[in-house]
């Protein structure tokens, strides 16, 4: 699954809680995006400075080499929410009820797991880029800080995660047939229909 699904809500705690942490999470992406749109504008000055004046920006591969982490770590735990993540769900389409959400709580407590020790192996590179100065190859920019962000985004998907499981525990429990906070499974056809209704959306024209 590729696209993103639609989260049902209530007034549970775990859906509230849902909700909140959707925000922090909202702001995290929308971070990386203004970042992505910062280093096309220091692409510009670069492109435009080398061509004009035949001075392009001191240390712009360095400050590219900083804010990728940045837009490519931000928005990971937005995209978990909405379960905009690729992956292989052919036999997940075909199961249904308890089995279904068993097999959704095991392949996040995987997921979990494995974010628990990139966490732990990230920080460590952090702690010895801090501890050690690292510094960028042109203009020793300090590198820790780019560093920083990734144990620090991968933490809160692993927040997501556990709620995610907190919400597949709980409609394993009750056999629930519209669990909330979570991301529910779309075949093909749902998806499809989902994305054109977007774009159709997207194009009419403001009242």
């Amino acid at each position: 699954m590729s696209s993103g699904s639609d989260i049902l809500q209530d007034n549970s705690l775990l859906s509230k809680l849902d909700r909140l942490y959707f925000k922090l999470e909202t702001l995290l992406a929308l971070l990386g995006g203004i970042t992505i749109f910062l280093l096309v504008i220091l692409a510009v000055v670069n492109v435009l400075g080398r061509w004009v004046f035949s001075l392009p920006v001191s240390g712009y591969i360095d400050w590219v080499e900083q804010f990728m982490a940045v837009f490519a770590f931000l928005g990971i735990a937005y995209c978990q929410r909405l379960g905009g993540h690729i992956r292989m769900d052919i036999l997940v389409l075909r199961l249904s009820g308890r089995i279904l959400w068993l097999s959704e709580f095991i392949s996040t407590a995987v997921m979990l797991m494995i974010t628990m020790v990139l966490i732990y192996g990230s920080y460590l590179h952090f702690l010895r880029a801090f501890i050690n100065g690292d510094s960028s190859m042109d203009i020793s920019l300090q590198i820790w800080p780019a560093k920083l962000v990734v144990p620090f985004a991968l933490s809160v998907l692993a927040l997501r995660l556990v709620l995610q499981l907190w919400g597949y525990g709980r409609a394993f429990y009750h056999n629930s047939t519209a669990p909330v906070a979570v991301p529910l499974v779309e075949d093909a056809a749902t998806q499809a229909a989902n994305e054109a209704a977007t774009v159709s959306n997207s194009q009419e024209p403001n009242a």
